[in-house]
Parts: C-alpha cells; sequence; structure tokens
C-alpha cells in the first residue's frame, strides 16, 4: 500500500486530490509543519528533504517532488485519465505543473505566506508580502487566460488541474478575488466526490 505524506493547507493537498481520483489504496501520515515534525528524525529517515509531499512506494522507496509524484501516479493509474497520450501532450501537463509549482507556488505564494522564512526586519517582511502577492496574482491571470472557455486548465481533468487547485485554495485563504475563470473553475472542483474526500478533514 502507498504510505503519504500530507500537512493539511500546503501544496500536498494536490497530491491526496490525485490519490481520491485514481482511487489507490493509501495511507495517510499527517504531517504538522507547525510543529516541525517535517525536520523530525523519524520523517528524515524516509525524505531527507524534510518536506511534504512525499509518497512511500509498496517497495519502500520514497518519491518526493509535487511533480515527480502527480506524474508517477497519473502514470501508473492510466484508467483514471488524468494524463494525456502522447509526448507533446504530457510535455504540456509538466510544463503547467513547473510553471506552477516553480514560479506561482515558489515565488509567489512561499514569500506572500512566510516572508519571515527569509527576513526578519517587519518592514522588509510586509514588502516580500507585497512582492510575493504581485508575482501570484500576476502567475493567476496567466493560468486564467489558459484556460478559455473549458472548465479545465487544459482542456481536459487532470493532474494540472491538482495543483491549480491548491493554488486557489491558498489564493483565498488570502482574501485575493480569483479572475473569473479561476473562480469557476475552484467552484468546480469543489463539486467533485474525490476532492470533497480529500478536504474532508
Amino acid at each position: 500500500m502507498l504510505g503519504f505524506f500530507h500537512a493539511p493547507g500546503s501544496c500536498s493537498l494536490g497530491i491526496r486530490v490525485i490519490l481520491e481520483e485514481i482511487g489507490a489504496p493509501y495511507k495517510l501520515h499527517r504531517i504538522d509543519l507547525a510543529k516541525g515534525e517535517q525536520r523530525g528524525d523519524a520523517f528524515r529517515a524516509l525524505n531527507p528533504k524534510g518536506k511534504v509531499p512525499a509518497l512511500r512506494l509498496s517497495d519502500g522507496a520514497c518519491l518526493t517532488e509535487f511533480q515527480a509524484i502527480a506524474f508517477w501516479l497519473a502514470q501508473s493509474h492510466p484508467q483514471a485519465g488524468l494524463l494525456p497520450a502522447g509526448p507533446e501532450a504530457q510535455a504540456r501537463v509538466m510544463e503547467a505543473l513547473d510553471f506552477m509549482v516553480g514560479s506561482v507556488h515558489m515565488r509567489g505564494f512561499t514569500l506572500a505566506l512566510v516572508p519571515g522564512k527569509f527576513v526578519t526586519d517587519p518592514k522588509a517582511q510586509e514588502e516580500l508580502r507585497a512582492h510575493g502577492l504581485s508575482v501570484a496574482s500576476d502567475g493567476l491571470a496567466h493560468l486564467a487566460d489558459r484556460m478559455g472557455e473549458g472548465d479545465w486548465l487544459l482542456g481536459a481533468y487532470g493532474i494540472a488541474d491538482a495543483a491549480l487547485f491548491y493554488l486557489t485554495c491558498w489564493a483565498g485563504h488570502l482574501g485575493m478575488e480569483l479572475p473569473a475563470p479561476l473562480a469557476e473553475f475552484h467552484q468546480c472542483m469543489l463539486a467533485r466526490p474525490a476532492v470533497q474526500r480529500a478536504l474532508a478533514d
């Protein structure tokens, strides 16, 4: 059975959504980031990076990084239809994931949510938070433009939508107004049974 290491409120929500979508059995291990459990010896023995998400495979190996875990889950469970066929279509999925995780998340929301990780001066923290909000807002606007008329980011529902969902959740937490296509997307996600199960606790 898969072992999933998850911190509620973090980006690992997206991986939990994917796990619920594919229907594979997994054991949930909650990591309390506020208590620093990600830095504890028990978790670091599994994942020396000390961060979530992390997925323990059936052979005991640990897979880390959002994009890698999402891709592996989709590839390993093709019946769920969460990854398109063909190298170019799959590359577009990875392109979208990398932008969301590497740019909108890391260079935007991370600075907006936890500026104290980078600077101690309160004025500098406010400047960093403002910069992060700007980057996140610009990134969300770009993603909204990519959606066009459809409900899902790349046309058909897939792993990229699970990543976008955790970003729209963070935007709501920060009181950001989502562009109309993303506000509609968020409501469509909330209506999915797999998302409801992922959010249940």
